[in-house]
């Protein structure tokens, strides 16, 4: 029996960032039951998976097959039918990605457990589950207690929950479980990548975000202008793209691109839990909004509650004296 199951999620042959952060969640839940906590990798070939996992959990379960290559909801609920059946487990953990919320709802459904989605954490005491998750746009956190049921399914929020590095040794386990294959009326066609623009802002250790707060698109100029003095590169909001000021490729969020910078400056950004989804692994935050109530304060290492156009221009002037 696996007290914690954790789905591994990966894409072109390459783990992703959200798998890690399933796992350090899935370790912590069950340090607190005081069970194992088990992964399960569907792939073709998943032993290259597993050697980079092993340090991240008690145990792993691979199943090797061809129709796992790419993500298919429809394969994966099959096989984590048979393995949730199977295992029993307390806890079964994935992403709130757009594989996670692709498959959990009907996965749950399924096997008739409890589904709880986008969940920032996870407290299990005496018997009792316990998440948090956001309402009315990041606003408000509320603690929902989930009925008491033998098993749960969760979908963790990305950029939620910090990878601690785990020096675990996992028993690796193989299955070979009978699949129908991918069905004819849904089947997988082909990954379209997002034209890659000049600036990448994923790879930048200073990365500036400005949101609707910048007021008009001739504002921008402002602070790229700041993001330059600084070292760094503009990326934005989702309104600042709807509205076509920027790129669709610098867009920060749920969907749009996660970024993990040094520094974070957030200009001009109410803070909407989408938004924060993509910015919030940034190791250290400030935070430029005139409105003190602004939800991005809640996310930020620093604040400064005043109008931006006065508060960038002094920043940049302090920055230039500092350089000499």
């Amino acid at each position: 029996m696996a007290g914690i199951l954790a789905l591994v999620e990966h894409r072109q042959g390459t783990l992703r960032d959200i798998t890690f952060e399933t796992l350090a969640c899935g370790r912590l839940l069950a340090q607190q039951l005081g069970e194992s906590l088990t992964g399960v990798i569907l792939a073709e070939n998943p032993d290259e998976f597993a050697e980079q996992l092993k340090s991240h959990a008690h145990r792993l379960i691979l199943v090797n097959s061809p129709v796992f290559k790419n993500f298919n909801a429809e394969c994966y609920q099959e096989a984590l039918s048979q393995i949730i059946r199977s295992e029993n487990p307390t806890i079964v953990l994935m992403g709130h990605s757009a594989f996670g919320m692709d498959l959990a709802p009907s996965l749950a459904t399924s096997l008739s457990i409890p589904l709880m989605t986008d969940c920032l954490a996870v407290d299990f005491h005496d018997g009792i589950l316990k998440v948090t998750r956001q309402m009315y746009d990041g606003k408000l956190n509320a603690r929902v207690k989930l009925r008491k049921h033998p098993s749960y399914l969760l979908t963790l929020r990305s950029g939620t929950f910090t990878d601690d590095q785990a020096q675990l040794n996992a028993e690796i386990v193989n299955l070979d479980l009978a699949l129908a294959g991918e069905p004819d009326y849904r089947r997988f066609i082909e990954y379209i990548e997002p034209v890659v623009g000049e600036i990448d802002i994923t790879k930048s250790d200073v990365v500036v975000g400005v949101g609707r707060g910048i007021k008009e698109k001739e504002n921008i100029a402002l602070v790229e202008d700041f993001a330059k003095a600084i070292g760094g590169v503009v990326g934005c909001t989702r309104p600042i793209v709807d509205a076509e000021w920027l790129p669709k490729d610098r867009q920060i969020g749920s969907s749009g691109k996660t970024i993990k910078p040094k520094l974070y400056i957030a200009v001009g950004v109410s803070g909407a839990f989408q938004h924060v989804a993509g910015m919030k692994g940034a190791e250290t935050i400030i935070a430029i909004n005139k409105d003190p109530n602004a939800p991005i304060f809640n996310e930020a290492d620093y604040g400064i509650v005043d109008d931006l156009f006065k508060v960038l221009p002094v920043l940049k002037e302090k920055i230039s004296e500092i350089k000499g």
